[in-house]
């Protein structure tokens, strides 16, 4: 169904030790004791710990001073874990530079865009363009490598910690010359810099690649298309970081895989561009107790970290056992739900359950985010809570290695939503993550399984594609997109898509040219609506909604209306429409939509395209999601909801996680409650 992506594949490369889902968490054994240690690997053992991800701060202790190193205390931690039988998820140790690498050398701290020097104190205080950064860094990673490439605990490498959490970007001079040469490579001529770059307009023509700096601090509107430009080199710059390191570790230990942490969906980074140069893809997801859709907007994370690599199984690297340190409002995890956000991970493709962190710091910027063992030590609930997850994974290997399969998917790219998000447009209230959302919600609730691609991905396989304000787009993917409707696929559009190329420069010939045919419409103006000014809708089926954000003034060329504007000034101009084109079908969604009404009209498109749920007439709050392989085909069961339902099965089935319950064609599922279903 999707393409996957040019890189060693995990399962071409040793196994990860444990023989199931992975279930652990980082430790950070540098800021205890050794008599603390031992305490740790036999409380691991008891809370059914099978990996852990060391060394991720470790940077300071193992060099306290340029070029003397000491990883004596280290070797004594791998062999502690390798005796207890945890397998060892191995960090390359630079995600923080010690003090006296930015003393030695102060060149290396980033630069804000207004000049500003960030100092240490913190974490991530480096450039990611500083050559003197990756030196040192690749340094450490050749120490590392060399000293642990046979140790029997190390199974994969962590390179780097969650890049870009920080400092995404730096505007520093460093960075200003590591943009010049970007640029150069990227474009080869300065001519076709300006073509590109549209600096006609303001004076900004360049006359060399030298003249270029990076979009500091201006008077007014920096060049959107230098803006976008930045973005792409800012990521590409972190990924260089991520390279070094992993060019040292295949020299060196070509049998281990290697991996590094995503934060969420995170803007600044292109997790797509990212995971063709992972063996498997990892994953940080922090869900807030206090949002009642926080399981939702997890899904969608969850659902991207698994398209990443066309549906291979990923890890969750770390999420909170209850409470975080970082929010305004740090609520815990009621109980039951660290559970039931855990198995949700599985769901939906984990082969790996981990945590940030083992053991609660004492001191710190995160004494107070939770860890698997508390403060208040083994007699508490998180601990417990803990060690019962620890023994249900455990008793599903079966699950480990299985895939899911989707028949709609979702668009989702990088280049698209650092341009969507500039300043200067029709709307600055324009948000690619809440217009995601909002089209990925209904099919989450709907039960419908959903991958999120990038544009150019191989669309063949789905039935529904869509794609929520695809404000840049190349012609290559709108043809792609053409083609899969042509072909039978059915498509939903939203709107602000097809309007720019790869340069942030406007498609002529009306918008969204590049779609134009494939819609059936043009779209005249744009209507932006002002905060918080709704407009009803007359849909055609005799019912009313509301609609805020945005609109369009829509010409049909093709399609048909399916609901108008029914108040303001489009009153009575469509603002939904429907367009049969080849085998298949485009809708256009001309402004954001009610949640019940986007719910609704998703619901109709699914009907036309064919696509139904995982399991038909599932209670409102219950998610099911399938993996299957050669371990057998589970269904799983999860009430996010605050009562129990009761779900019918379509056959007789086994709760892998109860299996002395009787065949059931009927479950009932307990608020916070889960079942790992399959034919018995």
């Amino acid at each position: 169904m999707q393409q996957q992506p040019d890189a060693v594949a995990i399962d071409s490369r040793r196994r990860l030790r444990p023989a199931g889902i992975a279930f652990g968490g980082d430790y950070n054994p540098e800021q205890w004791s050794e008599e603390v240690w031992a305490e740790d690997v036999t409380l691991m053992k008891e809370a059914g710990v099978s990996m852990v991800t060391a060394g991720i701060f470790s940077w300071a202790k193992v060099e306290p001073r340029p070029g003397e190193y000491d990883f004596t205390w280290f070797d004594r931690v791998m062999d502690n874990l390798a005796g207890a039988g945890v397998a060892v998820c191995l960090a390359t140790m630079t995600a923080s530079p010690p003090p006296w690498l930015s003393r030695l050398h102060p060149e290396i701290l980033p630069e804000t865009a207004d000049g500003r020097r960030m100092w240490p104190g913190g974490r991530q205080h480096y450039c990611p363009s500083s050559a003197v950064y990756r030196d040192h860094a690749t340094r450490l990673v050749e120490q590392l490598a060399t000293r642990y490439a046979d140790h029997p605990a190390l199974e994969m490498w962590h390179i780097g910690n969650e890049y870009g959490c920080h400092t995404p970007m730096c505007w520093c001079d460093e960075s200003a010359a590591d943009f010049r040469r970007w640029l150069s490579d990227r474009y080869g001529t300065v001519e076709a810099l300006n073509d590109a770059w549209s600096t006609a307009f303001w004076s900004q023509g360049y006359d060399s690649f030298d003249e270029v700096l990076p979009p500091r601090l201006a008077p007014t509107f920096p060049n959107p298309a230098q803006q976008l430009d930045f973005a792409r080199f800012s990521d590409d710059a972190l990924l260089q970081c991520y390279l070094a390191e992993k060019d040292v570790l295949r020299r060196i230990t070509p049998d281990v895989p290697v991996t590094t942490n995503f934060i969420g969906v995170h803007k600044p980074v292109d997790a797509y561009r990212w995971a063709a140069e992972e063996d498997v893809v990892s994953v940080d997801v922090y869900q807030d107790p206090h949002d009642e859709n926080t399981h939702m907007a997890a899904g969608f994370i969850f659902d991207v970290t698994r398209s990443a690599r066309a549906g291979q199984p990923w890890m969750l690297m770390e999420q909170a056992p209850s409470a975080v340190n970082w929010r305004d409002r740090n609520g815990p995890k009621p109980p039951g739900r660290m559970r039931l956000w855990s198995w949700q991970a599985v769901a939906q493709g984990a082969d790996a359950v981990l945590y940030f962190q083992w053991r609660q710091s004492r001191g710190g910027a995160e004494k107070y985010h939770s860890a698997m063992l508390p403060h208040g030590g083994t007699d508490t609930r998180v601990f417990r809570e803990v060690r019962e997850l620890g023994r249900e994974l455990a008793s599903v290997p079966q699950v480990a290695g299985t895939r899911s399969r989707a028949e709609a998917a979702l668009v989702l790219d990088w280049n698209s939503w650092w341009a969507l998000e500039l300043d200067s447009h029709p709307s600055t209230a324009l948000n690619q993550m809440d217009i995601a959302l909002a089209h990925y919600r209904p099919l989450f609730e709907a039960g419908i399984a959903c991958d999120v691609v990038p544009p150019d991905r191989d669309l063949s396989g789905y039935r529904l594609v869509v794609v929520p304000s695809l404000y840049l787009l190349k012609e290559q993917d709108a043809a792609r997109l053409t083609e899969f409707v042509r072909g039978g696929g059915h498509l939903l559009v939203s709107f602000f898509s097809g309007i720019v190329d790869d340069c942030d420069r406007v498609h002529l010939g009306g918008y969204p040219a590049p779609l134009r045919e494939v819609l059936g419409l043009h779209v005249e103006e744009f209507w932006p609506l002002a905060e918080k000014e709704t407009v009803d809708l007359a849909h055609h089926d005799d019912t009313v909604s509301r609609a805020d954000l945005w609109s369009e003034v829509v010409v049909p060329e093709g399609a048909k209306a399916v609901a108008d504007f029914g108040s303001g000034p489009l009153a009575g101009q469509p603002a939904v429409t429907r367009h049969s084109y080849g085998e298949g079908s485009a809708w256009y969604v001309a402004t954001r939509l009610a949640p019940e009404a986007m719910r609704s009209l998703t619901n109709e498109v699914c009907r036309t395209a064919s696509v139904g749920p995982v399991l038909p007439g599932l209670p409102e709050h219950v998610q099911a999601t399938v993996r299957e392989g050669d371990g057998g085909r589970f269904v799983f069961l999860l009430n996010h909801g605050q009562e129990p339902a009761e779900v019918t099965l379509p056959e007789p089935m086994t709760d892998a996680l109860a299996p002395r319950t009787p065949v059931t064609d009927r479950i009932t599922l307990p608020a916070a409650g889960v079942a790992v279903l399959a034919k018995p």
